[in-house]
């Protein structure tokens, strides 16, 4: 998920790309590190195998400046595509805010990009997230070689969900961007709509908390009444009730005995706390509502960015 880290004043946003190996997650990562500019990029971070296989995962920050005072990026990762490293995918995987699924093209690699994408699905299970809840965009890599599946064809075995795909081939560079611009604005989208639910939440909590913090006019008079009464009723002698209680077998309850017994506790805040939580509750909501002005700002910077 996004990180909004105030103290820092950075905003964090992290996609993932996912795949078979050898299918092309690396080569979008370095096309993106070469052809965006110097000034927007980190260094591009890649471990791999003698066999140019990613052993870990490839991770370049893509930074867009600053809003609102807050340094904004996206961090971008790849994961290797052997399947004996899927507790690295696995891990990778965690807290990501979208997906690209690079699908190799060439005929004969359907099984391995089956494989895959479903590894990808049990992992996001994992994490408590589902192709439904998480923006994901496919890209159909290696269209340049001579025997590959159509699109229909890929679109059949790996697109059920109908997720937005791209045709690429990403050692050129074509398709790469487009599939990173489509991601990002999913991704931009659904962190706009998640953190609007979180301003009306935020909206109504505020006021429940102002309205409860206000103590009843009513519930303050009942319980000072119940109080005076219980004062000046005066209270039965002894040698009263144990005759009564002599003769009846029964001990009857005074008039002040039947107001204690009936009355309800009542709890009455202090001015002083009721000013303190109306404070808090100000607190909350100038916090909230300098976070949404930051992050609608941010978003359309970073649309801007990718178009």
């Amino acid at each position: 998920m996004v990180q909004i880290n105030f103290s820092l004043k950075e905003v964090n946003c992290k996609i993932v790309y996912y795949g078979p190996g050898l299918s092309g997650k690396t080569t979008n990562l370095e096309v993106v590190h070469k052809k965006a500019p110097q000034t927007s990029v980190g260094d591009l971070t890649s471990i791999a195998t003698e066999g140019d296989r990613t052993l870990f995962f490839d991770f370049l920050p893509l930074n867009l400046g600053q809003v609102a005072g807050m340094k904004t990026k996206f961090q971008i990762y790849t994961v290797p595509g052997q399947v004996y490293y899927n507790s690295t995918r696995k891990l990778v995987l965690q807290g990501a805010d979208g997906v690209v699924f690079v699908a190799d093209s060439k005929r004969g690699k359907m099984e391995e990009n089956i494989e895959s994408l479903k590894n990808l699905e049990e992992n996001l299970k994992e994490h408590g997230l589902s192709f439904e809840k998480l923006p994901v965009v496919l890209q159909y890599n290696k269209r340049d070689l001579p025997d590959v599946y159509s699109v229909e064809e890929l679109d059949q075995e790996l697109n059920p969900g109908s997720f937005p795909h791209v045709e690429a081939v990403a050692r050129s560079g074509e398709g790469v961007f487009p599939t990173l611009k489509k991601l990002a604005g999913m991704v931009l989208q659904s962190l706009n709509q998640q953190h609007s639910s979180v301003r009306g939440k935020s909206a109504s909590d505020t006021q429940e908390t102002t309205a409860d913090s206000s103590p009843s006019v009513s519930a303050t008079q009942d319980s000072a009444t119940a109080v005076a009464t219980k004062t000046l009723v005066a209270p039965k002698s002894r040698a009263t009730v144990a005759r009564q209680t002599r003769a009846t077998g029964v001990r009857r309850m005074t008039t002040a005995d039947s107001m204690s017994a009936n009355a309800r506790p009542r709890i009455v805040t202090s001015p002083r706390r009721q000013k303190n939580r109306r404070g808090k509750a100000m607190v909350i909501a100038m916090s909230v509502g300098f976070l949404l002005t930051a992050l609608a700002a941010w978003v359309a910077h970073a649309q801007g960015f990718f178009s």
